[in-house]
């Protein structure tokens, strides 16, 4: 019999590509979502589930949740027996967390105290956590890896990133029989090959390729390269980059390691030598779509650094994953799901 998963923000994008690899890795997901992050389709389901059922033939359950709902949450683990969680409910905007600060700590931190209480409570002790490289700060040196200092956040979202782990960390040590898996990454793009389901912002785009996407298929008419002074090589930021295919793949890998009674295990993940500066992505999704992205240069955004890339290195050692794709796939892939979808989830059902 299929093992059941919970997947918090499963309706959105990163969760919503790992409900499609836990299916075809025999899982049986069910996903919660409060529609923060996703699109409302036919039966108030998240439209990127539902044609992920029609994509492989099958059905979700899914359930309409806030995880600060802590009654609802608890009335959901008396219905099942998960054998594990992958928790990536949460808000992700970083300039958005700079500004208001007090509802990402709200949102973020109480949501997973609820839902960490009430696995306890059902004794369910296997976790997969969505984390983010975030947790770094400005890195002290490159590229990152699970040893470099964490904590020195530059941004509120980050620091509940932090307190997240840092709260399942103490919680692993109190409690011998939980096993966690902390997965730390930076910047997951492109989308499922099918082009039926990827990154769709809602309002605008936070992070950067939704939004070069979008000014490529003519939803916005240009893009602002927030800093052009800093010490890289073009004078934009530069970030590495992974494939979003890849990194579902990876929770899936950390999924099967939770099975060694693995106990507590922190794993960066990223692409190997995919680390590019802001202008280059550019360059990369001109390519890939055959136009011409227009763009301005706009003063820095409070919380950004100038460089910030990964070794995933110890992924490949104690998960067996490697990623797959390179930029040049992940911008193809990305353009595919952008120029079938112009206007995201809302441009309807597929053909």
């Amino acid at each position: 019999m299929a093992e059941t998963v919970l997947v918090t923000g499963g309706g959105g994008y990163v969760g919503s590509h790992c409900v499609l690899e836990l299916i075809e890795a025999g899982y049986q997901p069910v996903v919660v979502d409060n529609f923060s992050n996703a699109v409302r389709g036919e039966g108030d389901v998240p439209e990127s589930i539902r044609r992920i059922e029609k994509l492989l033939d099958t059905s979700i359950e899914f359930h309409e949740l806030d995880l600060l709902d802590k009654a609802g949450l608890e009335k959901l683990f008396k219905k099942h027996s998960f054998s594990a969680v992958m928790h990536f409910a949460g808000l992700k905007a970083v300039g958005e967390s700079v500004e208001q600060p007090l509802r990402y700590y709200r949102v973020n931190l109480t949501a997973s105290i609820n839902l960490l209480e009430v696995m306890q409570a059902h004794r369910v002790h296997n976790l997969v956590f969505s984390s983010s490289a975030t947790v770094y700060g400005d890195p002290q040196r490159l590229p990152i890896d699970e040893q470099h200092p964490v904590g020195g956040c530059t941004n509120p979202y980050g620091q509940t990133k932090y307190f997240i782990e840092e709260m399942v960390k103490d919680h692993c040590k109190a409690e011998k029989e939980w096993n966690a898996v902390l997965l730390r990454y930076f910047n997951p793009i492109g989308a499922h090959s099918c082009g039926q389901i990827g990154e769709d912002p809602q309002g605008i785009p936070n992070n950067l390729l939704p939004y070069v996407a979008q000014v490529a298929i003519g939803r916005r008419k240009f893009l602002n390269v927030f800093g052009n002074d800093y010490d890289t090589l073009d004078g934009t930021g530069v970030r590495d980059y992974i494939h979003v295919v890849d990194l579902a793949k990876g929770h899936i890998a950390a999924l099967k390691k939770l099975k060694d009674n693995c106990g507590l295990l922190t794993v960066v993940m990223a692409a190997v030598h995919c680390r590019y500066s802001v202008l280059q992505m550019v360059k990369a999704m001109e390519k890939a779509s055959g136009r011409e992205i227009a763009y301005k240069i706009a003063p820095r955004r409070g919380g950004d650094i100038a460089s910030c890339y990964a070794d995933p290195c110890l992924a490949e050692k104690e998960l067996g994953w490697k990623a797959q794709f390179d930029l040049e796939r992940m911008c193809e892939d990305l353009w595919r799901w952008q120029s079938t979808n112009p206007t995201g989830f809302s441009s309807g059902t597929e053909s």
